[in-house]
């Protein structure tokens, strides 16, 4: 199993969790992070050694998932597992299908690339390379149903909609923060890759500083992702004179309180808005993978919740957009308008049931016991 990010990670995990359920005796190794392996998964490479975003910033890294690659291909080759399940990471994991098939060994690629949005040309190299397609998102099964792909394609529903915890008590979550009553509430969600939170999370904390002149009891919370370093986030905001709270529990708890968030574009917009808060999205990479991504992306919005939604019903602020200035002014937009709010939650709750019921992990695991001859 291969994950190379933070959420991977977590979708690894609780895809294991789901197949060990079904069969105690799978043993699985391969790229992840902590949660993988309290899943049980040896890991072989660490996904915060790889993560990266952007085009050019895979430079900074590249040492590392060259030496991640042959480490892999030579485990399929050398001692070939029933199945090889990748999630997401496409540069990598599309290569790595390749090697798979090289060797004989079925592929089960779980949370498509975003091949819809840019570089569609890769559809038929993952077809070649991958016995079978387990996607995440409502739209994605009838995009590749439409290029023809040969192969097979399960929509298994989105994973995030199983790790919300029902028993999440508002006022006890905010003692726990040190929040108090009357307080407005603002979350900081830079990301879970060092280049975002540097990019992102200063320009986060400046706006909110912005924004204290209208609020004067605004309070700021800051989940910490398991990839990011504790003292990279501390070194930022730091230099700020607001007291920032940090929490390096899960992300749900810290949403469940806020009365808004500042979210950087990814998987983070949409565990927002499975919370129903309000946010402003940020989306920064270097200029040149910028000036990249211009010509070949194919969407019209950066956030997830957008694409879902077929509409902007979340404001984005790209690249030189993401300035303290309009981020806050984007939050004072929403905040300031109460029938403005409430719309946007209530497209929130429209876009939660899209990603379908409960579910994907054990839905997935049974196609990969299936796949192994394991069901």
């Amino acid at each position: 199993m291969v994950a190379g990010e933070a959420s991977g990670d977590l979708h690894g995990a609780n895809l294991v969790s789901a197949m060990k359920g079904l069969n105690p005796d799978i043993a699985v190794a391969g790229i992840g992070g902590q949660k993988m392996e309290e899943a049980g998964v040896e890991i072989l490479v660490p996904c915060a050694d790889m993560a990266v975003v952007g085009v050019t910033e895979v430079f900074s890294r590249l040492t590392t998932i060259v030496r991640a690659h042959l480490t892999l291909r030579s485990l399929l080759k050398n001692s070939p597992p029933d199945l090889l399940i990748l999630i997401d990471y496409p540069d990598f994991n599309i290569n790595l299908a390749r090697t798979a098939r090289h060797y004989g060994v079925p592929v089960l690629y779980y949370i498509s690339p975003q091949v819809w949005a840019w570089r569609r040309g890769r559809v038929r190299k993952i077809a070649r390379r991958v016995d079978r397609m387990a996607v995440i998102l409502p739209f994605e099964k009838e995009f590749y149903l439409k290029t023809g792909a040969k192969m097979d394609v399960d929509y298994v529903g989105h994973p995030l909609i199983d790790n919300v915890p029902h028993d999440m008590d508002k006022e006890e979550i905010k003692r726990d923060l040190g929040l108090e009553e009357g307080n407005k509430i603002l979350g900081l969600l830079p990301g879970s890759r060092d280049e975002e939170v540097k990019r992102l999370l200063p320009s986060m904390v400046s706006a909110a500083e912005i924004l204290t002149s209208r609020y004067a009891d605004l309070r700021c919370v800051l989940p910490i992702a398991p990839t990011i370093s504790p003292d990279l986030i501390q070194s930022i905001i730091s230099k700020s004179s607001l007291k920032i709270i940090t929490s390096t529990k899960d992300v749900y708890r810290v949403l469940r309180v806020c009365d808004l968030a500042m979210v950087a574009s990814g998987t983070a917009t949409l565990e927002t808005a499975i919370m129903g808060v309000p946010m402003v999205i940020a989306y920064r990479v270097s200029p040149l993978s910028f000036w990249i991504a211009k010509m070949v992306v194919k969407v019209p919005y950066v956030g997830l919740v957008n694409l879902v939604a077929g509409e902007e019903v979340v404001p984005e602020l790209i690249q030189d957009e993401v300035t303290p200035r309009g981020l806050a002014d984007k939050a004072l937009a929403i905040l300031e308008d109460e029938n403005k709010k409430a719309d946007m939650i209530n497209n929130l709750r429209m876009i939660k049931e899209r990603l379908g019921g409960p579910g994907a992990s054990l839905r997935t695991a049974r196609i990969a016991l299936q796949m192994m001859g394991s069901d």
